[in-house]
């Protein structure tokens, strides 16, 4: 696998609508002094666990999705229908060990939705491995290669992919230019991925993420606004957390929580100036934030683009810098 930042960058300019082919290690160009790159600094958990049912060698794959509490968790059980409500897993190498991580199912919902309390709530990481997209078929030679390199807070099932093209080495020399790091969290959901079904997306039932967005965060994005310098989001996942922040006015307010905010085209930006964000699906919340920024028209010309000269999609693929 190439060098993370070596991928294809395409700049678009919402001003002129003009699109530039590039090599990502090529963003500081267009980074000036004092702008603010905002990053999401959440690790992809190790949220895949293979378990049995207790008493048998039945195979069971558990995907953890959003801890309710402590030791409880929400998650999608393969294969669902195998697992009943009062069901006990275990996690072990050894059926049996005195060591085992075990799971009981406290709660039964629909399409493999299961709510799992586990007796060793610290035991997970260990007992769990990263859950990579199911596009990628072939485990990858190093794990770390699915986090980006200034993952810090536990808690997402996916990548929030935007920022997996950057180096210490790139972020060291736009820091030296002048670009200045901020950092927030968000914990990605699997339901960020999920197809928009209905014909209306106002209608679309909205994930809910947890997030964080310190107090030092929102006075370093206050400042830069005041003073006229450009906020730059790496991903659709900061996004989503600036706009919940200035929801009620211009004023970008610290807070923890839950986030359910739906960007679709017609929303009024309150906070960035730039965004930079991989190439999505159709029919995902994702692709219509992005629209919402940067306009129906020059998105989908930059896709035909994209699609025309070979750019990859996906989370290890290429990426588009829009100003």
């Amino acid at each position: 696998m190439e060098p993370r930042d070596r991928s294809r960058l395409m700049v678009l300019s919402r001003s002129d609508g003009s699109i530039e082919h590039r090599r990502f290690f090529e963003i500081e160009e267009f980074l000036q002094r004092g702008d603010v790159l905002v990053c999401n600094d959440s690790r992809v958990l190790p949220a895949r666990l293979i378990g049995r049912k207790e008493g048998t060698s039945g195979k069971v794959e558990v995907l953890l999705l959003r801890r309710l509490g402590p030791g409880l968790w929400q998650t999608l059980v393969k294969p669902g229908r195998r697992v009943r409500l009062g069901t006990r897993l275990e996690f072990s190498a050894e059926p049996g060990s005195p060591d085992a991580l075990w799971g009981e199912i406290v709660e039964w919902g629909e399409r493999g939705i299961r709510v799992i309390r586990f007796s060793d709530e610290g035991a997970l990481e260990q007992a769990g491995s990263v859950p990579l997209p199911p596009y990628i078929h072939l485990p990858l030679k190093d794990p770390e290669r699915y986090q980006t390199v200034y993952a810090r807070v536990m808690g997402s099932v996916a990548a929030p992919t935007a920022g997996l093209h950057f180096t210490p080495e790139l972020l060291h020399r736009l820091e030296e230019k002048g670009v200045h790091l901020s950092f927030v969290t968000l914990h990605v959901g699997l339901d960020t991925f999920s197809p928009v079904r209905v014909d209306d997306p106002r209608n679309h039932p909205m994930h809910k993420e947890y997030c964080e967005l310190p107090e030092k965060t929102a006075q370093e994005l206050n400042r830069a606004k005041a003073e006229g310098k450009r906020i730059i989001c790496v991903g659709t996942t900061t996004v989503r957390i600036l706009e919940q922040a200035a929801l009620k006015g211009t004023e970008i307010k610290a807070f923890q929580g839950w986030s359910d905010i739906l960007i679709l085209p017609g929303h009024c930006f309150h906070t960035l100036d730039g965004l930079i964000t991989n190439f999505h699906l159709p029919r995902t919340t994702l692709l219509m934030l992005v629209s919402a920024f940067a306009g129906h028209n020059l998105i989908l010309r930059a896709y035909q683009e994209a699609i025309r000269l070979g750019y990859r999609f996906y989370s290890f693929g290429d990426t588009m810098l829009i100003l």
